[in-house]
């Protein structure tokens, strides 16, 4: 059953080691889903996992989406006039699941989505579709628990999200209760590509190692190689949207996923 492997199998463990192992930081690309076609992930997500993604976060869309830059945005109105449903998003992680193996797949959202569907309906719905983690852009930790909760059964991670703003007392509270690995937000901002990696964020993730031993992620704003590597300086792993979601969007239908696996084999290294 899908809720087992989840269970004696931590995805997200395994490769942010195996990239630990090669000297790099690990790759995490986010999709909206349903953008910028309704199936468009069942198509895209495979070819970035062969083009070098280590992790796929699934964008759950949302109708007003706060923590997002406008080219997420965009694809989150897009994908919701598709008539995407988080239901759709946890059959697309349950189908893409047999097409890239081991790559973690985690929902990024908002949690009025899953008070919508209910949190406990919604843990083992997540665990059917063999997700991996969650993280809530508007979840605050103090309210955390009743989800992790719902979640521990089934070995589901609540992926931390901080901000250059968190305090040292919210750090050490958010890694206490939050697993999987710890998002670190670069800007004190919205998702979009900037032109180099903030300082904030660097500094944000050294703030983090002092608190927790979970491998550290940096996103918003990370759109080039030059950034993956700086991030690596500091991190476990690069996390990248606007980049990729831009790309996908611009242009046919029928080019989409070539244009997103040209982006990561760049970001990768590989092109």
């Amino acid at each position: 059953m899908a809720t087992e492997s989840i269970t004696n199998t931590d995805r997200i463990a395994a490769k942010f080691a195996a990239s630990e192992a090669e000297g790099r930081p690990a790759l995490l690309m986010f999709v909206t889903v349903g953008h910028p076609y309704r199936d468009a992930a069942m198509d895209i997500v495979p070819h970035l996992v062969a083009a070098g993604a280590d992790a796929i976060e699934l964008g759950v869309p949302f109708s007003d989406p706060i923590g997002e830059g406008p080219v997420i945005q965009e694809s989150s109105f897009a994908a919701l006039q598709n008539g995407i449903t988080p239901q759709d998003c946890l059959d697309t992680a349950r189908s893409l699941r047999p097409l890239i193996g081991d790559t973690p797949l985690i929902l990024i959202g908002y949690y009025n989505s899953l008070i919508s569907y209910g949190l406990r309906r919604f843990a083992a719905a997540c665990a059917d579709a063999t997700v991996d983690g969650l993280i809530i852009h508007d979840l605050p930790v103090g309210e955390a628990g009743s989800l992790v909760a719902e979640l521990a059964p089934y070995g589901i991670h609540l992926i931390p999200l901080l901000a250059p703003t968190s305090t040292d007392e919210s750090i050490a509270q958010a890694v206490e209760i939050g697993s999987g690995f710890v998002y670190c937000i670069s800007v004190t901002g919205v998702t979009g590509v900037r032109s180099q990696v903030s300082s904030e964020g660097l500094d944000l993730a050294s703030r983090v190692r002092q608190y927790s031993d979970l491998p550290i992620a940096i996103g918003f704003g990370i759109s080039n190689r030059e950034h993956v590597l700086d991030v690596g300086q500091r991190a476990d792993g690069a996390a990248v949207g606007s980049v990729l979601v831009r790309a996908l969007g611009d242009g046919p239908h029928e080019g989409a996923a070539a244009r997103g696996a040209k982006v990561v084999a760049e970001l990768a290294g590989r092109s």
